[in-house]
This record gives structure tokens, sequence and C-alpha cells, in this order.
């Protein structure tokens, strides 16, 4: 990972905390956060960080939208 994208996945997840977040309420939060507005679709980068494991994301059936959220630091998770 290059260190340009290591620095945003340590702000996503400073700025995220504990919590779970719709797509719609990460783009409030991040604009809101840093007036910043992510120039893909949000939805896209934030499942490519899933898919290479920096972010969770999952299909809320009931609300029928992605949920994200960190996930437990590396660092943090017990051997």
């Amino acid at each position: 990972m290059s260190e340009a994208l290591r620095m945003v996945v340590k702000a996503l997840r400073k700025t995220m905390g504990e919590k779970r977040y719709t797509t719609v309420e990460m783009e409030m939060l991040l604009i809101s956060v840093y007036g910043y507005r992510c120039p893909d679709e949000l939805s896209r980068s934030l499942n490519k960080l899933r898919q290479m494991g920096e972010l969770c994301g999952e299909l809320d059936r009931e609300e029928g939208c992605m949920v994200w959220w960190a996930p437990p630091e590396k660092d943090d998770q017990p051997e």
C-alpha cells in the first residue's frame, strides 16, 4: 500500500471511530470533517478499501443500503 493511501486509511479510521455509517452518512461525515467530497463515487472507493481489507462493509437489507465501519487495528487483534 502506498504511503498516501496509508494516510487516507488512517484518517478514515480516526474519523469513523467505532461507529457504523451508511454511504450517505459517510459522505456527510467526510464533508463536515474535511470539507471534501470524494471525486469518485464514494461507494466505489469504500468498496475498494473493503476489498483490500482496510474497511468493512455489508448490505443492510432492512434499509437497502451499504453500511461501513473500520475493522479493529491489526495491532489490536489478539494473537
